[in-house]
């Protein structure tokens, strides 16, 4: 089967499109013939060898896939059905989706809920299914269209783009933070009824800031979070998926014990299974597929290598499909 393969060498690593032999997948109850994976920050990370996201060598990336099950010794899962996955370690620890088959355990796969095809549901990945995570995480908190302007940062990315897309459709303002001031007009496409340059949340961080939003959704972590902690209305929220700008957060207290803030960590890598259940089901009905196919373009699986970088300078622009043969 056609594979990327990621191997380790004297330099550091090398990356390839090759064949691999089926009998080198990893273990698993679970055999899937792969119709689409994607390309995300954390595959670029992997096949360009800037983070140390690959724990074991070799390694197939691609941390999504959809397609349709092959084999299967688990009670869940029959020959025929249509399966996502999103996460569990696959193309770091686990031979991932950019192959022409994949086996898993099939306690990682979430039936394809109607509503959705195949391709859709790669578009929405891992990027969308954190972001559907992230609005359910504002829900929970009490946070409603009508408590105030939403503030999504990174969000002419993957799981921006659909944040906008999905607090929209549900009748929240949004206020979309981009350092890309050429995106304006694709996010105002997807709802986003205010465009914010990033540069209102990268300077020097206040102990607390003008109250502006009441819940915000961030992927980029440090100064960027600790910004919008520090502008949250009384008992406003955020929740936090991503590290784009760094770890650190150089914040304080202040926010959490004067405003009643809430900082709500996501987690989509090992999230539980009846909640990814519910994202998804979410999902199909409640994203516009109209705004999806917007902010979806497709790559050729020849050209996934070089098109890995451009996630590290910040030229992508939302989701990128990856069409695969098995």
């Amino acid at each position: 089967m056609k594979a990327i393969l990621i191997e380790k060498n004297d330099d550091g690593q090398s990356v390839s499109v090759t064949d691999v032999a089926e009998d080198r997948l990893p273990d698993g109850d679970v055999t899937v013939d792969i119709a689409y994976s994607t390309l995300n920050y954390k595959d670029a990370l992997a096949i360009t060898g800037k983070a140390p996201v690959v724990r074991r060598f070799p390694m197939v990336p691609g941390i999504d896939f959809t397609g349709t099950v092959a084999h299967s010794s688990h009670p869940g899962f029959r020959p025929g059905d249509r399966v996502i996955l999103n996460g569990w370690g696959v193309g770091e620890k686990h031979w991932g989706g950019l192959a022409g088959r994949a086996r898993v355990s099939g306690d990682w796969l979430v039936p394809l809920p109607e509503g959705l095809d195949m391709r859709q549901a790669a578009a929405i990945g891992t990027a969308g299914y954190t972001a559907m995570l992230c609005v359910l995480a504002l829900e929970r908190h009490g946070v409603r269209p009508d408590s105030g302007e939403i503030v999504v940062s990174g969000a002419a990315g993957g799981v921006g783009s659909v944040a906008v897309a999905l607090l929209a459709a549900k009748g929240y303002a949004v206020a979309a933070v981009t350092g890309r001031a050429a995106e304006a007009e694709y996010l105002r496409g997807l709802g986003a009824n205010a465009v914010i340059d990033r540069s209102e949340l990268t300077g020097k961080v206040r102990p607390l800031g003008q109250e502006r939003w009441s819940g915000g959704i961030d992927v980029a972590g440090s100064t960027v979070l600790a910004n919008m902690l520090s502008m949250m209305t009384y008992r406003g929220v955020v929740a936090a998926c991503g590290l784009a700008a760094g770890m650190d957060l150089p914040a304080s207290v202040a926010p959490f014990i004067l405003r009643g803030v809430t900082l709500a960590g996501v987690d989509s890598v090992m999230c539980p299974g009846p909640e990814r259940i519910e994202a998804w089901g979410r999902l199909a009905t409640d994203l516009d597929l109209d705004r999806l196919a917007e902010m979806t373009s497709e790559v050729p699986f020849d050209r996934v290598i070089e098109t890995a970088p451009k996630f590290l300078d910040g030229t992508v622009r939302g989701r990128i499909v990856i069409p695969v043969t098995p």
